[in-house]
């Protein structure tokens, strides 16, 4: 049985949800694919979204950043976390060794956890990272005037990136540094079927209620504007977030009996930080999209170019968000003219061809890791 060893970074969902998509475009090329997913993701994520048959491993593959919400990374704490993280580098560099040699997967894939390319490395296996980010590029800005303590941290997750025999780049992306192969590849989407009339008709919404959907990813919201929200006129709301109080106007997503991505389909707007897996069903379904900017994290600025080309869009201030003041930007959003140009959505097809030609023979895969430009489309 062929194997695909899938390190997927536990922060937030949006990783999971880049790799997901390509690794069920790579199972309709490779009979037999058998997928070990190696993530703090939980088991949930997967269960109606992955078609291969797949086992979690819940090991823990890299820090990110600690958040104090959504909205703010705490870059003390995500230092700290990282010290801690690669003070046992030695005893989870080998149990990753352990665990692929044990599996023996043909590839492996990361995104965009360092751990497992350096892993990779270590067992001759080739590695092939596929992100939109390195944690390197979104690292570096948080080591301008700091200690040689993080800026030797920052090296050494520099050094394990390079060990990676090629990158894919999904737009829109950040430069994947320090991995020297690296390739261009479309955008990354598997939306799911509308059920925009359903949801509708349980929510008992009138004709001329507009339907908002508000989430701010994997880490959740501490407290919404709920007074601001209650008093708008003309507008309902669906909150992911576990934290609610009874409303008419409002509704928790936990109450209801659709997944939060057949969702992005089936509202009439969006309110959201900007985040690679909702930013691009946005605009893949056409959705308006109202963001709240953090200007601390450093891939938010190619989504928000995304965005603006091919979506309909505004920035909400925090002030603004934080004080309900919504009601004239989600109405402005909804007369933008959509533009003309659409986006390439090829990227989980680009990926999985790529991926495929390691499964092509049970003779030693490919191991030069160099990308070639006809893989993908351009």
């Amino acid at each position: 049985m062929p194997i695909i060893w899938a390190a997927i970074s536990g922060h937030g969902y949006g990783h999971a949800a880049q790799v997901v998509p390509v690794l069920n475009a790579l199972a309709t090329l490779v009979p037999d694919l058998a997928v070990i997913l190696r993530t703090l993701v939980p088991a949930s994520f997967f269960a109606d979204r992955l078609r291969v048959p797949w086992t979690l491993q819940s090991v823990q593959q890299d820090i990110g950043c600690i958040q104090d919400g959504p909205m703010h990374i705490d870059v003390e704490a995500t230092w700290e976390a990282h010290t801690r993280f690669h003070a046992d580098w030695p005893s989870r560099l080998q149990q990753e060794v352990e665990g692929i040699r044990s599996a023996a997967p043909r590839v492996i894939v990361a995104d965009t956890p360092y751990l497992a390319i350096r892993a990779g490395a270590e067992t001759g296996v080739p590695t092939v990272c596929l992100a939109n980010l390195t944690w390197h590029d979104i690292l570096t800005p948080f080591v301008k005037e700091s200690t040689s303590n993080r800026r030797a941290i920052l090296a050494e997750i520099a050094s394990h990136y390079a060990k990676a025999s090629s990158a894919l780049r999904i737009a829109p992306g950040l430069p994947l540094s320090p991995i020297r192969d690296v390739a261009d590849i479309g955008a990354i989407s598997e939306l799911a079927a509308p059920v925009r009339d359903a949801l509708r008709k349980r929510l008992e919404l009138a004709d001329h209620e507009r339907l908002v959907l508000v989430g701010f990813g994997g880490v959740p919201l501490k407290t919404l504007p709920w007074e601001a929200m209650e008093a708008m006129s003309g507008y309902r709301f669906i909150v992911d977030d576990p934290v609610i109080r009874r409303s008419s106007g409002i509704f928790s997503l936990g109450s209801l009996p659709y997944s939060f991505r057949s969702l992005i389909p089936s509202v009439d707007l969006i309110m959201t930080k900007p985040g690679y897996g909702t930013v691009v069903e946005a605009v893949a379904a056409r959705v308006p999209v109202v963001y709240v900017r953090r200007y601390n994290f450093a891939d938010e600025q190619p989504l928000v170019e995304f965005l603006g080309q091919y979506g309909r869009s505004s920035e909400l201030s925090r002030e603004d968000f934080k004080t309900g003041r919504w009601h004239k930007t989600l109405e402005a959003v909804e007369h933008q003219h959509l533009p003309a140009a659409v986006p390439s959505f090829s990227g989980a097809a680009d990926a999985a061809r790529f991926l495929a030609r390691y499964f092509e023979s049970t003779d030693s895969p490919p191991s030069d890791g160099k990308v070639s430009s006809t893989f993908f489309n351009t």
